[in-house]
């Protein structure tokens, strides 16, 4: 019997995918974060947080054999660059002052969530492979679309992407790992101070320090984790995270509804953090979980648990309270729970101090316009060679008393 041909089938929408299909696909794949699911681009599309009128057209590439779906990736149509985390600005301006049109752009990626994962979830690495091929073909088709640019993805999808030609471009995150080696081989940490035992000096110190400020201010914590958290609570958050923005001068990426919808549809994936003082809620932290880290009972998560750290806001100011709630907290209750890592989310070098360790990241893009193409590619090489080095330059500055090879 012949086998049935693979057809190509783009939706505007992903509530007009199947959320059974979808979802299944995504646990196939190396890296299933819960910013992939069905629920999440669905409560971002609902919420109005990523939609046409916020510059994030959706455009969902999918493939199909016969009623199976073997292949999908979230793919929007941007006008900006907002939101992303991989920055192109100077791409766009460079086509500015060549009189080019850089966008519409095609982006591969979760709006405005720089988690590392899975991007191109297919059944395997050859439809995986066309699956690629069919997003620059379709994108090629596209009337004036200047390149595609799939952002923090994993290694399957880099495969795929720089045999059909894109090129990759390197970058670096923090990522904390539950393991220590000594006398008795690598293991877990037992518990905080195990996790200063780690540090050198300078760095226990500090951590002591700022987590006594935080302390004798009179600031206490409540963990609230999946459907413990009610609607006060999400309200009480969303105001934190809004300020947040707003003290930035900007607008926030996500509307209260889309939190509304993460509480309906995924509340097992969310861990929140509220920091109180004389009785009042002060500040917020927000902590996603994956998979093994939902389902974990204290000190019994499952190989693979992962904690991601969010969003964050205060409604008043206390010295060191944002390294408190962001990350002295966070890290304290993976360890009780046993999760293996807590990636602290974009940027910020100010992490390693509280050993949340250099961790390489990888995004491919293909471009349009064969001139730029090549000054693109001269480009990342010399980027890439400078990524390199500043990966060796943290690591040679290890906060561990004595780094662990295999930590970061």
């Amino acid at each position: 019997m012949a086998e049935s041909a693979i057809i190509t089938r783009v939706f505007t929408e992903v509530q007009q995918i199947p959320a059974p299909a979808w979802n299944a696909l995504l646990a196939q794949q190396a890296v299933p974060t819960p910013f992939m699911r069905h629920e999440y681009f669905a409560a971002l599309e609902a919420s109005g947080s990523a939609t046409l009128q916020t510059g994030w057209q959706p455009c969902f590439i999918t493939l199909w054999e016969g009623e199976a779906l073997v292949a999908a990736c979230p793919l929007y149509a941007k006008n900006h660059s907002s939101g992303e985390y991989v920055f192109d600005w100077a791409w766009a301006r460079a086509y500015a002052e060549h009189g080019l049109e850089y966008y519409p752009k095609a982006v591969i990626a979760v709006p405005f969530t720089p988690v590392p994962g899975s991007r191109l979830l297919a059944r395997d690495a050859a439809t995986r492979a066309l699956l690629a091929q069919t997003v620059r073909r379709w994108v090629e088709a596209q009337d004036g679309w200047s390149s595609i640019h799939a952002l923090f993805t994993e290694d399957a999808d880099l495969a795929a992407c720089r045999a059909d030609g894109w090129m990759q471009r390197g970058g670096v995150q923090f990522h904390w790992h539950n393991r220590v080696s000594d006398s008795t081989g690598a293991r877990r940490l037992r518990d905080f101070d195990d996790f200063l035992a780690q540090l050198q000096q300078e760095k226990r110190k500090k951590i002591r320090q700022e987590r006594r400020k935080v302390a004798e201010a009179g600031v206490t914590f409540r963990v609230l984790r999946g459907a413990e958290i009610q609607a006060a609570d999400w309200d009480f958050f969303y105001a934190c995270y809004a300020r947040t923005y707003y003290e930035h001068g900007n607008a926030p990426y996500l509307a209260r509804d889309f939190f509304a919808a993460m509480a309906a549809q995924m509340p097992q994936h969310w861990l929140l953090f509220i920091a109180e003082l004389d009785g009042r809620r002060i500040a917020a932290s927000l902590i996603a979980l994956n998979g093994q880290a939902a389902q974990c009972v204290a000190g019994s998560a499952s190989a693979g648990s992962v904690a991601y750290g969010r969003y964050w806001g205060a409604l008043e100011r206390v010295d060191c309270l944002h390294f408190e709630a962001c990350y002295y907290q966070p890290i304290e209750w993976c360890i009780a729970q046993g999760i293996e890592r807590f990636e602290g989310g974009a940027q910020g070098e100010h992490k390693m101090a509280r050993a949340l360790l250099p961790t390489p990241t990888a995004s491919a893009h293909w471009i349009a316009h064969p001139a730029f193409a090549d000054a693109v590619d001269r480009f990342l090489e010399r980027e890439g060679t400078g990524v390199q080095a500043y990966l060796e330059e943290l690591q040679a500055h290890s906060p561990l008393r004595q780094a662990d090879p295999a930590a970061g």
